[in-house]
């Protein structure tokens, strides 16, 4: 399957990729979604068990209903661990008008299957491929983690066809930027600790 053009390299996409949260209302084209998630089952795979599935939500207002169906719980689940920076970044969920997923018009779940070992580890993997690719394409992307407590409720997963023995694991939103997020710093590399070659001592 032919991918389509990318506008940076791996590197330029890994410094320039940012956390968007607002969208234009144009939908994306089935082409590019496709390219997404072939980017997504190139990630590395434990034991080559590609525990993966998707979910891919372009019905906006079923992203209403999930997003007005996740705020109380959100809210709910704040209050009770005291999650201040949690309030800032979601905004205050009680704004009526808040959407936890910024109205985009893309919702891709990257769903697990629990049978198969390292699946978490192996679809987050898959995650990193899908918005990395998504920003060297020039779109954006970020991942609405407090979703999951309504994606992986059992009512919801028969609504979006997920069996069973998958969860949810990475929900992540897609779609062209409506601005520009502005750079982020990092702190510097926590080193830990650093062995020279010939500096640990086997003999004993």
């Amino acid at each position: 399957m032919a991918l389509l053009e990318v506008e940076m390299s791996l590197y330029e996409a890994i410094l320039a990729r940012r956390s968007v949260r607002s969208y234009k209302t144009q939908q994306l084209e089935k082409g590019i979604i496709s390219s997404l998630l072939e980017a997504a089952i190139r990630a590395p795979t434990a034991m080559h068990g590609e525990p993966w599935g998707f979910v891919i939500i372009e019905d906006k207002q079923l992203l209403r209903s999930l997003s007005d169906q996740a705020k109380p719980m959100l809210l709910r689940m704040m209050h009770h661990h005291q999650h201040q920076q949690a309030f800032k970044l979601f905004e205050l969920p009680g704004n009526q008008n808040f959407n936890i997923f910024y109205n985009a018009g893309t919702l891709i779940l990257i769903c697990g299957d629990t049978k198969i070992y390292s699946s978490e580890a192996d679809c987050w993997l898959a995650a990193e491929n899908l918005i990395l690719a998504a920003c060297a394409m020039g779109l954006g992307s970020c991942i609405i983690g407090c979703a999951l407590p309504i994606l992986n409720l059992a009512e919801t997963k028969i609504k979006l066809g997920i069996p069973q023995d998958f969860t949810v694991v990475a929900p992540i939103v897609i779609g062209y930027p409506d601005d520009t997020p502005m750079p982020t710093s990092r702190k510097h590399p926590r080193i830990l600790s650093s062995i020279p070659i010939g500096e640990v001592n086997y003999s004993h």
